[in-house]
Formats: structure tokens, sequence, C-alpha cells
């Protein structure tokens, strides 16, 4: 039986009460994303001023760290700010959405929104990521896609979409698309890179992965442990000895600011 699709509002909100499990199961990001940002922002993320926008427990943020950025993390859920904090306490956090940016005008050479993008109003989170961009400064958004053209993950995707009325391909075939037409201000410039790249993991933790997804979520325990358990069956049949290889393709736009410098008295 297919349920009812979840509400997209109810989506957005089911992460805080999964936070832990978020933090410890989901994909993190490869180097090869980061080289790809600076090439297409033609600058080093060492010393950059990033503000990372729908931080969630952090992972991005992490990196974007380890690379050398100073990096403020702006989340709107408590419990994954709190689950950001507690792993990353050195790093500035504030509370707050990419509609109504709490960052002042002109303070970031960078604004980056992993896996978080769809979950604003692109129509204000345009304007403000411009508002508070430096001239010359960047937008850069990025999602782990699912490598659909593994034959068990489409099969798998299929299953989602079969069970949940959900279209896990459809929804990122459109993210990106909605990116490029969503620029009001005509100021952005857009460049794209699709990033491929794959890990091993237990076959538990690939399923606790899938069931940090808001899909999962927002569904009665017993509709996923039922879903869960089928699907724990499939991925033994193409993984017998438990160990499941993950394939993403990371797909990352990366918007120049290309507003003048405004002259001096004007």
């Amino acid at each position: 039986m297919t349920l009812q699709p979840p509400s997209h509002a109810a989506r957005a909100h089911s992460f805080n009460a999964a936070a832990a499990e978020y933090a410890a199961h989901r994909p993190s990001y490869p180097p090869a994303l980061f080289d790809a940002i600076e090439e297409l922002t033609g600058h080093p993320l060492a010393g950059a001023r990033v503000a990372d926008v729908g931080a969630g427990t952090g992972i991005s943020t992490a990196l974007l760290h380890a690379r050398g950025a100073r990096v403020v993390a702006v989340e709107p859920g408590e419990g994954m700010a709190a689950q950001l904090h507690a792993g990353l306490p050195d790093v500035p956090l504030v509370r707050g959405n990419g509609n109504a940016l709490p960052l002042a005008d002109d303070s970031a050479d960078l604004i980056t929104y992993a896996q978080a993008w769809h979950w604003t109003d692109p129509a204000l989170a345009v304007p403000e990521a411009v508002r508070v961009l430096r001239p010359g400064g960047a937008l850069a958004l990025w999602w782990n896609t699912d490598d659909l053209g593994v034959p068990w993950i489409a099969e798998s995707a299929a299953r989602i979409n079969a069970h949940f009325g959900v279209d896990p391909a459809r929804e990122r075939s459109e993210r990106g698309d909605l990116v490029l037409a969503a620029d009001p201000t005509g100021t952005l410039e857009f460049g794209r890179r699709k990033v491929r790249w794959s890990r091993s993991v237990p076959v538990d933790k690939h399923l606790a992965n899938m069931a940090s997804h808001s899909v999962f979520l927002v569904q009665e325990k017993e509709a996923t442990e039922s879903f869960l358990a089928g699907e724990r069956e499939h991925l033994l049949a193409v993984f017998p000895d438990g160990l499941v290889e993950e394939t993403y393709i990371v797909d990352l736009l990366v918007g120049v600011n290309a507003r003048p410098t405004a002259a001096p008295g004007a």
C-alpha cells in the first residue's frame, strides 16, 4: 500500500528529533568537492569568511573549518543546533534560516548550503544571499545524490517511491534546475560540477542512514520498520558479506556575486 506523501513542512522539521542519528550515519563529502568550490569561486577556502546555512549537525561545517575557512554556522532547528554545538563547540553558531539570514550586509565571502537549499524559499533566500555576500563572493549549494546509474540504488529508490509515494530521483533532478532559475536579482553567475564518490558501510549503517531522511522520519514507526526490514533482505541479496557500497554524485552549484563594489560615498 502506498502511504500518503508527507508535507514539505513536516519533512523540514523532522530532523530535530533524530539529530544524533543524522550525525552518526549520514555520509560526509569528498575532498574533491571543496577543490571544485575553490575552482568555481576562484578563491581558496583558507581564510575565507563562510556562512554555512542549514548547517544541521555540522557535517559540512567541520570540513570547511578543516580547510581553514572562518566559518559561522546558521541552523534553525533546536535539536540539530544542539548536536552541532556539541561536536564543534569552538565554531560560532547562530539560529536562523536562509530566508532571513541573521548576518550583516557584505559580511561573507562564501555562503554554503549542504543538503539544505531545498528547505528555503529561493525567492527570499537568493536576495538574502546577495545582500550578505561581498562583491565577488559566492553562493555554493550541493547535494549528495544517490547514483541512480547503479542498478541496486535505482531499484531501492523505486521501492521508496512505491511505498511512501515520494520519488527521490525526481526531487533531486528538480533541485538544481530550480536554483538556476531562482535568482530574481540577476547578479549570480552560476557554474556547476558533479563529483562522484563512494563509501563502504555495514548494512545496518546504510539502513540507519536511510532512516535519517525526512521521508522516513515523518512516517509511523511501524511503516518505517516494515520497509527497512524488507530493504535489509534486498540488500543482503546484493551484498551477502553485509558491506554496502554506497555510490554518490555530489551535485554542486556555485553562483558568483557579480554585483559591483559600491563607489566611495555612494
